[in-house]
């Protein structure tokens, strides 16, 4: 059975009532009273490039600014994972992309669909329910690409693909494959190419930095980001002219500001700090434009609007630059993309929605991404099967400016991108992994982007346990003073592993861990 199938079928709701699509069980809002939701994923955008989280930024973000003064801004989210792949792959499916196939790093424009056939998504529990949807942007989650031979770059790309955005329940797609930096580069509307890239571009070196690869005539880096947000703003105003009372999901996936850095002329020396900089202020602008046509439209009163970033500041445009210009990309936490370290994955994350999530408000409850999935069946009143949404819980309390009895999560789990773990269980955080897990210092490897020489990690400790609450900046390693937390830290992880998940609930299947990187740490911690 088809995923929308499945989940008109199948969900139930909170009453106990059978979800047949298109019919409205008991508990859940009315259809025209359901909010549309808007979810705007910014680029390896930094939580210190957001100025209402880094009082000390090098440049301001206005609108997002005024997001946080108009709704709640979280001081303590993250993304599943400190790079894009996995982290967008858990935002949409409510599920730690270390479960499926993808144990460490990212797909690229090539790669096979990452998402499993018939796993439910945000987009398709929505569609199920009513809503109409929409995608703009940055896929990354791997396509299965049509071949005209063996070769994985062998793509013929004149005929359709399947499993992207509209094999998981998006009515409509524009974007593009992969990260804007990485090939095939053809613009891409609902499961084929606008056109066939017939030229061929070379490697470019910072700041731009792309990879050489296959070319469409019609694509041109520097309009992506324009294009995005224009096509975004095309649909608020084709949901208005509708008038046919459906409520829409809008996922806009921003490229930016991710290199290539390529802001447009009216950006380009804004900040008078970095290119980057201006690359930042220029999505900010974008975020402004998007939420002042929801008012155009009058969906202003009754739209939920997120917005957050994949994953850390990316070492490659430049940390030492930065610091130099006293612009700290993760706000004092330490580390970057690809690291376990907090400023890997803690991300700037806002939310508004007039009349129901209390103006000015900040919240420092943990919380993830991947809980996207479980807020939305909460806000209709239906009930996940067990197979999904198997690490998500419901945002709704902590909007409605609640705050629950106990923790949100029983603990977190944050993934690098050399594909280390990390569990955080209230102030404890636990890496699993003497070094970042990433390109941050303790690396094996060195780093030019962030001038770090390669360490040798057989000389630290196996473990690092820091207390956040008095070290959000984890210098300090404690597993050797507390080795009861690391204990039962370690034995959670395991068992969040063995048990297909991290929420109550039936117990699923997980993926072999054969390929993962590294698995003897799971020995050092056998069941009770």
């Amino acid at each position: 059975m088809n995923t929308l199938g499945r989940a008109g079928l199948i969900l139930g709701g909170l009453a106990g009532a059978t979800i047949v699509l298109g019919a409205v069980p008991a508990g859940v809002q009315p259809r025209a009273e359901r909010p549309n939701l808007l979810v705007i994923v910014a680029d390896d955008l930094g939580i210190g490039d957001v100025s209402c989280y880094n009082s000390g930024s090098a440049w301001k973000t206005p609108a997002m600014d005024e997001m946080a003064r108009a709704g709640c801004r979280f001081t303590d989210a993250h993304a599943a994972s400190s790079l894009c792949t996995p982290s967008r792959y858990a935002l949409l499916t409510g599920r730690y992309a270390w479960r499926g196939r993808l144990k460490h790093g990212v797909v690229d424009g090539y790669e096979r669909g990452l998402i499993e056939p018939g796993r439910l998504t945000v987009p398709s529990f929505l569609k199920a329910n009513g809503y109409v949807t929409a995608m703009f942007g940055k896929w990354h989650l791997g396509l299965d690409w049509a071949k005209r031979g063996s070769e994985r770059t062998a793509v013929d790309f004149s005929r359709p693909f399947g499993g992207g955005p509209r094999d998981h329940g998006f009515d409509r797609f524009l974007g593009i494959a992969a990260s804007l930096d990485m090939p095939p580069y053809v613009w891409l509307k609902d499961d084929r190419a606008v056109s066939l890239p017939t030229e061929r571009i070379e490697d470019s070196p910072p700041p731009k930095l792309w990879r050489g690869g296959p070319i469409a005539p019609d694509f041109k880096m520097e309009d992506v980001q324009p294009r995005l947000i224009q096509a975004s703003l095309d649909y608020l105003g084709e949901r208005a002219a509708a008038k046919d009372g459906k409520p829409f999901f809008l996922y806009v996936a921003l490229a930016a500001p991710h290199t290539p850095i390529l802001p447009t002329a009216a950006y380009a020396g804004r900040t008078g700090v970095t290119s980057y900089g201006d690359f930042v202020t220029q999505v900010d602008a974008d975020i402004g434009r998007i939420r002042a046509a929801l008012r155009q439209h009058g969906f202003d009163r009754n739209t939920m609007v997120i917005v957050t970033s994949d994953n850390g500041f990316a070492p490659a445009v430049g940390v030492p630059e930065h610091l130099r210009r006293h612009h700290d990309p993760s706000a004092g936490y330490r580390g970057y993309k690809s690291d376990l370290f907090e400023g890997g994955h803690r991300m700037p994350f806002i939310v508004t929605w007039p009349g129901r999530v209390p103006p000015g408000t900040q919240c420092d409850e943990p919380v993830g991404q991947w809980d996207l999935l479980a807020s939305c069946a909460a806000l209709l009143g239906v009930r996940l099967p067990a197979d999904a949404g198997e690490d998500s819980v419901s945002l709704l309390p902590l909007l409605h400016g609640r705050r629950p009895d106990g923790p949100l999560h029983e603990a977190l789990v944050h993934h690098s991108g050399e594909g280390r773990f990390s569990i955080r269980q209230g102030d404890w955080k636990l890496l699993l992994w003497p070094g970042s897990g990433g390109w941050s210092t303790p690396t094996p490897s060195p780093s030019r982007w962030l001038q770090v020489e390669a360490t040798d990690l057989a000389l630290l400790p196996p473990f690092q346990l820091y207390d956040l609450a008095k070290d959000p900046a984890e210098k300090t390693n404690l597993a050797d003073r507390h080795p009861e937390v690391v204990r039962r830290l370690g034995r959670l992880m395991r068992r969040y592993i063995e048990r297909g998940r991290s929420t109550p609930g039936e117990k699923q299947p997980f993926d072999s861990t054969e390929a993962w990187p590294e698995t003897a740490w799971m020995n050092q911690f056998p069941d009770k």
